[in-house]
């Protein structure tokens, strides 16, 4: 798989593969997380292609404290071939290099497949509760 940066014309396929992979919600417009994430660091949002076709996408962030990582997806013909583990590799690396002492993820609860997967490539669930404030309706932003 050749990865690379996020360039405006995938924003098509890349909401596409978001909505296979079922990564969207009512409550976050992919359009609006595309549009902060090139505002915030285009550097830190990749593409996975397999002969031309885009068929992973991850989302990272680094905040001088932990890294984050979002929006990691596969398509689902392509899933159980390491692309996943090679997208995650990739990030981890770009990650790393900018001295990122650990990566904390956010998966859903009833998500036990995904657990799986980051339990497999080395992730583990950390006693932590995860709080939120919404402050931008994006349902309302549509």
């Amino acid at each position: 798989m050749h990865i690379r940066c996020y360039l405006p014309e995938d924003e098509t396929t890349v909401i596409s593969l978001w909505q296979q992979c079922r990564l969207t919600k009512p409550w976050n417009n992919p359009k609006l997380d595309i549009e902060r994430k090139l505002k915030d660091s285009p550097e830190l949002f990749f593409v996975g292609l397999v002969n031309a076709e885009l068929i992973s996408t991850a989302m990272a962030g680094y905040d001088g404290h932990r890294g984050w990582i979002y929006y990691l997806a596969v398509a689902p013909k392509y899933r159980r071939q390491g692309y996943g583990r090679q997208m995650m590799a990739f990030v981890e690396n770009r990650l790393k290099e900018m001295e990122c002492p650990k990566i904390d993820l956010m998966v859903r609860t009833n998500n036990m497949e995904v657990v799986q997967f980051y339990s497999g490539i080395g992730y583990s669930r950390d006693e932590v509760i995860t709080l939120s404030k919404r402050l931008v309706d994006d349902a309302q932003l549509r």
